[in-house]
């Protein structure tokens, strides 16, 4: 929650360049509260467990947020049932009239597809230019981002010549943005992902801001100059075991697959892997939040202004 102080004490200003969620008085007393709306467009094959990843990490902040599960109405998914889907989910045309303080957009396993060949590419594309007028601030993951980046900025993704796969050190290069306060200098997060987008192709649009990049794997969290728009190539959202669970998933399939890196303890897939990224990424989505809380209007129909 924000820290509620007089405008005129010295430490307001220096609190406020360092970007704390600050509100003064005079605000805080005429300041309306309601839920943050925010939207989850949710593309992964496994719905439910990433239902719950997303969903954990949305909690870890004293604001109320209520969730509206979305899902592609041109795919039929194979792995969750038609009854969960009508029961839990809504589709773009239920909710396309609706306002959202905030949306998020997952990944999904088809990076190695060009994007036009996607089955409901139209139909991402639909949602990318609906989201401009209808959510305040939107957060797009590993393929949700490509497909962003791509669909705005004409940022091309690359096949990579193997998986990358497990969990990598990221450097900030932007330690004064408000989504990464209280991130310490170097900081872990896992990706999964046969694709990339390349620093070169980032820098070539002014537009964009690279706000933390690893040398094993790339730029890592990208945002607007706005900051209402951000992309993320990892996920911060997995949980201890979730690459352990892909890594035994690709084996028994027959796939050419890696041992993910820097993940077991000594690299064993024997013993528990080593999870580094919880707390930063509570810490990352934390700020998330409060940067909505703060800056969405109160009246989400002001959006489309």
């Amino acid at each position: 929650m924000p820290l509620i102080i007089r405008e005129d004490l010295p430490a307001f200003r220096s609190l406020q360049k360092e970007n704390v969620f600050i509100v003064n008085t005079d605000r805080a007393v005429h300041q309306d509260i309601r839920p943050l709306q925010i939207g989850i467009l949710n593309l992964m094959p496994n719905k439910i467990e990433t239902e719950i990843q997303l969903m954990r990490l949305l909690s870890n902040t004293p604001l109320q947020v209520q969730v509206e599960l979305i899902q592609m109405k041109t795919h039929n998914t194979k792995n969750t049932s038609a009854e969960y889907l009508n029961e839990f989910y809504k589709t773009f045309d239920e909710i396309r009239d609706r306002h959202f303080d905030a949306l998020l957009i997952t990944g999904a396993p088809i990076e190695n597809y060009d994007f036009e060949r996607v089955d409901f590419w139209q139909e991402l594309c639909e949602i990318l230019d609906w989201e401009r007028q209808h959510v305040f601030s939107s957060m797009h993951i590993c393929w949700g981002a490509q497909a962003a980046l791509y669909h705005f900025y004409d940022v091309p993704k690359y096949i990579l010549p193997e998986k990358k796969f497990g969990v990598f050190p990221h450097r900030i290069l932007s330690d004064s943005h408000n989504l990464l306060r209280g991130f310490d200098d170097v900081f872990y997060t896992p990706h999964s992902r046969h694709t990339e987008i390349r620093e070169d192709d980032l820098k070539r649009v002014k537009d964009l801001e690279i706000m933390a990049v690893s040398e094993e794997a790339g730029p890592h969290i990208i945002s607007d100059r706005e900051g209402r728009k951000v992309f993320i190539t990892g996920h911060f959202e997995y949980d201890a075991d979730t690459l352990h669970k892909e890594f035994l998933r690709d084996q028994e399939r027959g796939d050419h697959i890696c041992m993910p890196q820097h993940y077991y303890k000594n690299d064993d897939p024997h013993r528990k892997p080593l999870q580094r990224w919880k707390a930063h990424a509570n810490l990352f989505y934390y700020n998330w939040l409060n940067y909505v809380y703060q800056e969405t209007p109160y009246d989400l129909r002001q959006l489309e202004q």
